[in-house]
């Protein structure tokens, strides 16, 4: 399996060494770019479609094709309209507790108001427009499955988040009609977004996808650091034939 894993906000591909890892040794081709304006010491003044060309850059200039191609989070924003670009190297998405928009949609409509107040507060006052996650949310909200100490080596992996992809508002007609398979995983333990059916991502973000494979395993929104091993399975069954 040929399979391209597409990071979240504050993240960067290099995070996705343990699960990259686990597939390679199990014999999987893993891809793991990092997204335009992500990591510390990038240019944070980016928009969505720039941090969309970069993933497509990554597969055409790698001649990458038959491609299980995964976001996690706001990566599932990328994948959506990388499939758009180049579909006829996608085999299958795959969508990690990530969002799914309807057209016309920007991440930032899909989050509870007190996270959009939150997210204009902080890029309004950081010096290039970006956003930090802050230390409490990591902790509790987002890898709420590791220990203390877990979750501190964790966070200092992170860096500061481009603002204004979260505010784009995307034009998702294509990607709403395409016949592309798709999966959905879910961890049972992720509260990143509130549970239930006003916010929570399955089956609000998952029922988006029309005909769908859902794929469940225990776990937070972190469950790459906790267990890696356990989402390098699931990425399996979720992008399997």
């Amino acid at each position: 399996m040929r399979i391209v894993l597409v990071h979240g906000s504050w993240h960067t591909g290099e995070l996705w060494a343990p699960v990259a890892d686990h597939l390679k040794r199990a014999g999987h081709e893993v891809h793991t770019p990092t997204v335009a304006g992500h990591g510390k010491g990038a240019d944070k003044r980016v928009n969505h479609a720039q941090c969309t060309q970069s993933i497509v850059d990554h597969l055409v200039q790698r001649d990458l094709k038959d491609v299980v191609l995964l976001g996690h989070s706001y990566g599932g924003t990328i994948i959506s309209k990388v499939v758009e670009a180049v579909p006829e190297r996608v085999r299958r998405l795959v969508y990690w507790n990530a969002f799914v928009l309807n057209d016309g949609e920007s991440l930032d409509d899909n989050v509870p108001p007190h996270f959009r107040a939150l997210f204009a507060q902080l890029s309004a006052a950081s010096a290039d427009g970006s956003v930090m996650m802050p230390f409490p949310i990591w902790r509790e909200a987002f890898i709420n499955d590791g220990d203390l100490a877990t979750a501190q080596r964790t966070y200092e992996m992170l860096s500061p988040e481009p603002y204004q992809p979260f505010v784009d508002k995307l034009d998702l007609k294509k990607f709403h009609g395409l016949q592309v398979p798709r999966s959905f995983i879910n961890c049972t333990e992720d509260i990143a977004l509130p549970p239930g059916a006003e916010w929570g991502w399955h089956p609000r973000m998952s029922s988006r996808l029309g005909l769908y494979r859902l794929v469940q395993i225990a776990g937070s929104h972190e469950v790459m650091f906790t267990a890696p091993e356990r989402l390098a399975g699931a990425i399996v069954d979720a992008g399997r034939d």
